[in-house]
């Protein structure tokens, strides 16, 4: 089973979005608020990215919304949640 952590906030729209592409395709994932203290630190450090949503498959920082819908075009996500 795969890992897959997901950096958000509770007013983002694309945070919102990534997260129903992972639930329609029935991932389960683990969500980190970034309001909490040092959280947007640790995810900045993690993943390099500042904005959110910050995804991480399997320990790889994939990035956001957008590079989360590419690697669904491509098919490439599909192949990342196997491993």
């Amino acid at each position: 089973m795969s890992s897959v952590t997901i950096y958000t906030t509770a007013w983002c729209p694309y945070c919102t979005r990534a997260k129903q592409l992972l639930d329609n395709k029935e991932v389960e994932y683990s969500e980190v608020n970034v309001s909490e203290p040092d959280a947007r630190t640790n995810m900045t450090k993690l993943t390099g990215g500042t904005t959110v949503p910050q995804l991480v498959i399997n320990g790889q920082a994939t990035g956001g919304c957008d590079e989360l819908y590419g690697l669904e075009r491509s098919g490439e996500l599909d192949k990342l949640l196997a491993n």
